[in-house]
């Protein structure tokens, strides 16, 4: 059975990061996309110049209606903009037990556009982490809902991760793109372990939309029933092939996409 996943993000009309980013990475990993819409924004590779904002009740609606008729198998978490919006969804998958949640607490655009109002910030914590079963921030994210320095070294990285598991996540997949030097560390932390995944760094330019990109692959690993430590593991490698096969793609001048498909095109010019 093909499992159903359910995207809760704005939209990017790019096409490489947000909603559009979500539905392509849920699909090349084995399972039915759908999206409820928080935020409309005006962008492209080079930088957000607009955001609309989708009414909370409506954003609730769009979340309650899939319910009602479609068997839900994992829920990603992206964009929700600012604290209303936070509390809306919160209250649309209060109770719904058993569901994987991946929260990409996703703060700031590729080109530095501020994507979560400072009032959220508080919201996103208290009620929305406490629901996941893998939260996802790179560790300038991670820093601001531990309200203190972005982690330069692992052992920072290991440190934050758990002290994000006790505000209620059941893991932290602690994304280390940011740190310093020629690999690209991430850090899976729970309660009680902590593993490391390493890859080497990719030099290219085409890294927008790599953290909706790697939640959704996440979340579909997980819809399929696959360990949180499986589903990271594949979700991970697959998005270090999709940002090793970018410059395949051709768009936009400034930071492009990740090639969510890039191995489908590759088998299909084999």
């Amino acid at each position: 059975m093909i499992p159903n996943v359910l995207s809760i993000a704005g939209s990017d009309p790019s096409g490489g990061a947000g909603i559009q980013a979500d539905i392509k990475a849920i699909s090349a990993n084995g399972a039915f996309a759908m999206a409820a819409l928080t935020a409309l924004t005006a962008q492209n590779t080079q930088g957000v110049v607009g955001i609309h904002l989708v009414p909370p009740a409506f954003v609730q609606d769009q979340i309650a209606t899939i319910f009602a008729d479609i068997r839900v198998d994992a829920v990603k978490i992206g964009m929700i903009a600012n604290a209303d919006i936070a509390a809306a969804v919160g209250h649309a998958l209060d109770g719904r037990t058993g569901i994987p949640i991946v929260l990409d607490p996703v703060m700031i655009a590729k080109g530095g556009a501020a994507l979560l109002q400072p009032d959220a910030v508080n919201r996103l914590r208290d009620i929305l982490l406490p629901m996941a079963t893998v939260l996802t921030p790179n560790l300038p994210e991670a820093a601001h809902l531990l309200n203190t320095d972005t982690a330069t070294t692992r052992d920072e990285m290991a440190a934050q991760g758990t002290a994000l598991c006790a505000l209620g996540a059941t893991a932290v997949l602690m994304k280390g793109g940011h740190l310093e030097g020629p690999d690209s560390p991430d850090c899976l932390v729970t309660c009680d372990t902590i593993t490391w995944l390493d890859a080497l760094r990719t030099e290219t330019a085409n890294t927008h939309g790599t953290g909706c990109t790697l939640s959704s692959a996440l979340a579909a690993q997980l819809a399929k029933g696959h360990s949180v430590a499986n589903a990271t593991a594949t979700a991970k490698s697959y998005v270090t092939h999709a940002i090793a096969h970018a410059d395949a793609l051709s768009v936009g001048t400034g930071h492009g996409p990740t090639h969510h498909f890039s191995r489908l095109f590759q088998n299909e010019s084999a």
